[in-house]
């Protein structure tokens, strides 16, 4: 099974008068949009997937509006999981995209710092907190060999390398 981990392109960010960050509530952060950066961010890995998914790559998106807006840059079909959202879980992203037993490959467009730990947790069997860039890509697959279920590392691509 290949599970394609994609984190939302770059935001913009929720200040107070001052400029200074807000403390994160998810009702507020829900809504937040893509920059104008991030919308080509998003453009851009959209193109670079568009030419490896295979049709009948399963897309799972994050409520959140600036992961909408990055999976709409993708031009297919999705499907939004609450349980994909910002507090989401490992488990919750492992449970939703059904790994390791789906039979099509899974795009699951979601945050940080879920998609870092899950990555770590599939390639080193524990959860650290690895970064995921934004708009970045990092590509993982399941197989057997000589009676293992291993994870391979396909790819990692940030956006401007796409």
């Amino acid at each position: 099974m290949d599970l394609i981990l994609w984190r939302h392109a770059q935001a913009v960010m929720l200040t107070d008068e001052a400029g200074e960050p807000l403390p994160f509530e998810l009702e507020r952060d829900l809504p937040r949009v893509l920059t104008p950066k991030g919308e080509r961010q998003a453009a851009r890995m959209a193109e670079w997937l568009n030419q490896r998914l295979p049709a009948s790559t399963r897309v799972l998106v994050s409520p959140a509006r600036r992961t909408q807006q990055t999976a709409l840059a993708l031009g297919r079909r999705s499907r939004t999981l609450d349980a994909l959202n910002p507090l989401a879980s490992v488990d919750d992203l492992l449970q939703a995209a059904r790994w390791p037993d789906s039979r099509d490959p899974v795009l699951i467009v979601g945050h940080q710092p879920t998609l870092g730990l899950l990555a770590s947790r599939l390639l080193t069997g524990q959860e650290q907190p690895w970064s995921v860039r934004k708009g970045a890509v990092w590509w993982l697959r399941s197989r057997e060999r000589d009676g293992d279920d291993q994870v391979v590392l396909h790819a990692i691509v940030p956006p401007e390398l796409a």
